[in-house]
């Protein structure tokens, strides 16, 4: 597969931490992620990248239990921005550029988001973290890595995820589940596979934006998904 020039990087909050405690920041998970990432720039892929975080939300989910959903959600979004600082400290030490921007207003630790500055900064090579989410509630980081993709006019998102691709079945109940290497996004719709959310598969579809999800726990992964490898699964 020929390698996009610019691609969507979407990493759950569980990319940043201990495989085993899944809740947490995982220097050694960071520092590996960003040595990828850094690797995939030096390649010469322009790289955006929406952050989750459900290993920092996750630790609070309890205080968050009965909350208003809006008031959760707003939670969740600060938790992202946690992790996209973090990122970002490991990547500056890779010694890529990197820029954080934040759908709500942050302004001493993130800049704005704006479409604009965005591409501009991909284009000059540096490395985009997109924090917050789409900065609205009741929107999931995947719905906000669909948007930010159409924006910045993607070639593809990259869901790293903690299993190989999509699966006939969920893997972690069914042992015999069937990996499947290539789908579309009707199919995904129709039968309710568990890949990213309806309405980022709809933004995605609609804009003919291919998705690829691939397990980022195995080393190189991420740099074979920047660089177009037939690695995981393919929706399109």
């Amino acid at each position: 597969m020929t390698s996009p020039s610019r691609v969507l990087l979407k990493l759950s909050g569980e990319s940043f931490a201990d495989p085993e405690i899944k809740y947490g920041i995982d220097p050694a998970m960071v520092r590996r992620v960003a040595a990828e990432i850094a690797q995939a720039a030096a390649a010469g892929s322009q790289i955006g990248i929406v952050v989750g975080g459900g290993n920092i939300f996750r630790g609070v989910s309890t205080a968050a239990a009965g909350m208003d959903q809006a008031s959760a959600d707003y939670m969740g979004m600060l938790a992202t921005a946690i992790n996209a600082m973090a990122l970002r400290d490991a990547l500056e030490k890779e010694g890529v550029t990197t820029r954080v921007q934040s759908a709500i207003s942050m302004q001493e630790i993130a800049e704005p988001y704006i479409r604009l500055r965005a591409i501009h900064q991909l284009e000059k090579g540096m490395v985009v973290v997109f924090a917050a989410g789409t900065g609205n509630p009741f929107f999931t980081t995947d719905t906000a890595a669909a948007l930010r993709a159409a924006e910045i006019g993607a070639q593809i998102v990259l869901k790293a995820t903690m299993v190989e691709g999509v699966y006939d079945s969920d893997p972690k109940e069914n042992p015999t589940a069937s990996l499947i290497e290539d789908i579309t996004f009707m199919d995904v719709i129709t039968r309710e596979l568990q890949v990213m959310d309806t309405t980022a598969i709809t933004i995605c579809r609609e804009n003919a934006i291919p998705i690829r999800v691939f397990n980022s726990l195995t080393p190189g992964n991420i740099v074979k998904a920047v660089a177009g490898d037939d690695i995981g699964t393919l929706v399109h």
